[in-house]
């Protein structure tokens, strides 16, 4: 599968290299914190060859995200089909990076190839993107990239107990809408 290139971003499959860093981010509780329990690196390493063997199967899923300039890696974005047991179904779309790429516009840019891949070379009518009601950042890249939301497709997540990772938003964009912003 080729790699997606942006003007400083390229979404690419995952190496060994990249499970110390991937390991690391997930060990932070300040990336975790819309996500669950901070992972170990054997819980991080799973995850990384998960990812992986989804784009091998499919040709899509999470990329590793890595910035053109140094090499460095920096998370992950891509596309994935919704959980099983939630209120909808489609194609999400995710992200995550590790705290020293917060900020730079990384997580838009991203997800804006991560958006015109699915749209393009996959067709998709539509691509939803998930989070916690708290997690106003990754609410700010999904508006960014055009995503709308509807208060009434908010939901529950029903494998979360009652707490801050329960309720949930969802965001919605179709080709149209990012098209428009090209």
């Amino acid at each position: 599968m080729p790699d997606l290139r942006t003007d400083r971003l390229t979404l690419r499959s995952w190496r060994e290299s990249d499970i110390k860093p991937w390991a690391e981010m997930n060990a932070d509780p300040e990336v975790r914190q819309y996500l669950g329990d901070v992972l170990t690196r054997e819980q991080s390493a799973a995850s990384a060859a998960h990812f992986q063997a989804q784009l091998d199967e499919r040709g899509f899923g999470f990329w590793a995200v890595e910035v053109r300039g140094t090499g460095e890696f920096i998370g992950f974005t891509g596309l994935d089909q919704v959980d099983e047991g939630l209120p909808f179904t489609g194609i999400e779309i995710g992200w995550r990076l590790a705290r020293s790429a917060w900020g730079n516009g990384y997580a838009t840019e991203a997800a804006l190839a991560g958006l015109a891949f699915g749209f393009q070379a996959l067709a998709l009518p539509e691509i939803l993107a998930v989070t916690t009601v708290g997690n106003l950042r990754s609410q700010a890249v999904m508006r960014r990239i055009g995503m709308t939301r509807d208060p009434a497709d908010d939901f529950d997540d029903p494998t979360e107990p009652d707490g801050l990772l329960r309720r949930n938003v969802l965001y919605r964009i179709r080709p149209q809408a990012l098209m428009s912003k090209e």
